[in-house]
């Protein structure tokens, strides 16, 4: 508008101004121009709010109702699992964005799964504005959903991120048994949980016989690559004796007959080296040659 010129310059001259406008004002007298005094109130600028991308971890329509209604309003879902100062005030921003960008939405609810109740999402003290919007957010805890009993086996697979190693075992049986449908599941969530552990140690951990997991998709894909990894481990072991053997026999015809605790530290090198060992003893003309090597590279 042509007047927001004037309203700019009028209160960056009288910033004080303000006070006549808010609730329960006029008990101000404002300081007029650029002599104001340094005990002014307020201060005025005019700040760019840059656009900020913000990626929602899930919204949730209501199938044929794009506004959403009091019974299923549209969903906004975020999961937190790590404690961050800035969260709520980034929940608030990309909530009335999301707002903002679909005018349609009469009816929104906005859920914040969190790993526990414990986690600093934000200072202690928030503008009034922010806790309302805030008490309006329903916050589940996966650390208290866990506790619960008799759970039911969709919301029990939520809480395997968070709940203590030695209860998966007994939580994945309760998942488990009324719907086996969900192994695939299971092993997911644990795969990217434990990725320090082996297919088969998961396996394991949540105590399923093998012809069971053979019957799922994800269970068959783990199997067939841990069987590969199996199948090419044991052809580096073989080629590795082969070069050891190739190495021995040749070392003995070169040095003479070789002790068994020389024999055991050349059988003990990896296969590049003893690839390495089979090119050097070309060039020795005794034992002190091979000694001299397996000092050199730590045989």
């Amino acid at each position: 508008m042509k007047t927001d010129h004037w309203f700019y310059g009028l209160f960056q001259s009288v910033p004080d101004l303000i006070t006549l406008l808010l609730p329960g004002g006029g008990h101000v007298t404002p300081s007029l121009g650029p002599d104001a005094p340094g005990d002014a109130l307020y201060r005025f600028e005019a700040p760019e709010l840059k656009a900020v991308n913000h990626r929602l971890d899930g919204a949730l329509w209501p199938r044929g109702s794009e506004s959403g209604t009091p019974e299923q309003p549209v969903v906004l879902l975020e999961v937190q699992m790590q404690g961050t100062a800035e969260f709520k005030h980034r929940l608030a921003a990309q909530s009335f964005r999301f707002l903002q960008l679909h005018p349609q939405v009469l009816h929104l609810a906005v859920v914040v799964v969190v790993s526990n109740e414990r986690l600093r999402l934000g200072p202690a003290e928030l503008p009034f504005q922010l806790e309302a919007f805030l008490a309006g957010v329903h916050w589940l805890s996966l650390e208290e959903l866990g506790q619960q009993p008799g759970l039911d086996p969709l919301l029990s697979l939520l809480t395997l991120p968070v709940l203590p190693k030695p209860e998966i075992r007994s939580a994945t049986d309760r998942i488990l048994k009324p719907r086996p449908d969900l192994v695939e599941a299971v092993l997911s969530i644990l795969g990217e949980r434990f990725p320090h552990l082996t297919r088969e140690e998961i396996m394991a951990l949540i105590n399923l016989p093998t012809d069971h997991l053979r019957h799922t998709r994800l269970a068959q894909d783990w199997m067939a690559e841990g069987e590969a990894r199996g199948r090419l481990e044991g052809e580096a072991r073989g080629r590795t004796a082969e070069a050891a053997a190739v190495a021995l026999r040749q070392l003995n015809r070169r040095c003479g007959p070789l002790s068994e605790g020389t024999s055991a530290r050349i059988q003990a090198l990896p296969l590049e080296q003893l690839e390495g060992l089979t090119e050097a003893l070309l060039d020795f003309s005794g034992p002190a040659d091979l000694a001299a090597w397996l000092v050199q590279h730590g045989g």
